[in-house]
């Protein structure tokens, strides 16, 4: 494949099995684009993002812009004469000025079954709304968020206590793997087009702060759901004697002991804090009281004298 030129942009560590896939199968990439340097942790220094990370040290030629559609850069990507621009989980809307650029089009990998979940956090949400099934699409880039016509679609399901961080982990392997079958094709010309169904479509967007509060009223199923979903980041989280407790994981308990009264303290043992919701008991196995580590609830339970009845915030 070393005749195919290829820009690729990206910037998590999702991009980066798609980015060695094209190294390893020697296609030639002329560029890699990325998001600047952002400042992280509790020092907020500095640093480059994991797919910056990798291509330098692969040797690769790293354009940082702030801002994609800045005509420098869009010229600058021009004399690079790319035939086709690969886009993972880049972080920015490509311009009509950058998409017209190279002539196998820009190509994207999206982690859901387009037209469903498209947008920023398509792995979180389908986790959060309890879907058994996902998977990768590859399409063809144009104007709208995730619209383009479709080219290959890889299926894979979704576990019942599998978290946001595991589906990630096995997505980012799928998405190599349906990219280099997708460039396969565009490679021999016969990569279809399938154009998306647009009252069919669903929507991912970015995660806001008030999701992670866990609302006790809600289902056990749908706390479930979201704990699982926001694991491992940024957690759901409740309050328990004024401070924060954030919730790792969970399971759904038998509703033997419900009393009307979601939030409450429906019983603990070695394994498990069983708290009442609206519906049903949620099983809490893994948490992190405020300014400690992640512990078992046994752990929890240990350091701190429950009280059947005693209610979480």
């Amino acid at each position: 494949m070393g005749d195919i030129r290829a820009v690729f942009m990206g910037t998590p560590e999702f991009a980066v099995p798609c980015l060695d896939m094209l190294l390893t199968e020697s296609y030639q990439v002329v560029a890699v684009v990325t998001q600047p340097d952002r400042p992280k942790g509790r020092g907020q220094k500095r640093m480059p993002s994991p797919v910056k990370m990798f291509a330098e040290h692969h040797g690769l030629s790293v354009l940082t812009p702030e801002k994609i559609k800045d005509p420098a850069i869009v010229s600058q990507l021009a004399q690079l004469q790319p035939d086709i621009i690969i886009v993972v989980a880049y972080g920015q809307f490509l311009p009509l000025s950058v998409l017209k650029i190279p002539p196998l089009g820009c190509v994207n990998v999206h982690a859901s079954l387009l037209p469903q979940y498209r947008g920023a956090a398509p792995i979180h949400w389908a986790v959060i709304r309890g879907e058994a099934v996902t998977g990768i699409t590859t399409m063809f880039m144009d104007a709208g968020m995730d619209t383009g016509d479709m080219i290959l679609k890889e299926t894979t399901p979704i576990g019942p206590t599998e978290t946001t961080a595991e589906l990630h982990d096995r997505l980012k392997g799928l998405g190599a793997q349906t990219l280099s079958k997708t460039l396969q094709l565009l490679a021999r010309g016969n990569a279809p087009r399938i154009p998306q169904d647009n009252g069919e479509a669903t929507y991912a967007p970015l995660l806001k702060k008030e999701l992670e509060k866990i609302n006790w009223c809600d289902s056990a199923r749908n706390l479930h759901n979201l704990v699982r979903g926001l694991n491992s980041w940024p957690g759901a989280y409740c309050l328990y004697r004024g401070k924060v407790l954030k919730i790792w994981c969970t399971g759904i308990g038998k509703a033997n002991s419900l009393n009307g009264r979601p939030g409450r303290i429906a019983g603990f043992d070695s394994g498990s804090v069983q708290v009442e919701t609206g519906d049903g008991i949620l099983e809490i196995t893994e948490l992190q009281p405020e300014s400690k580590k992640r512990m078992t609830a046994a752990d929890f339970i240990k350091g701190h004298k429950l009280n059947v009845n005693e209610m979480f915030e």
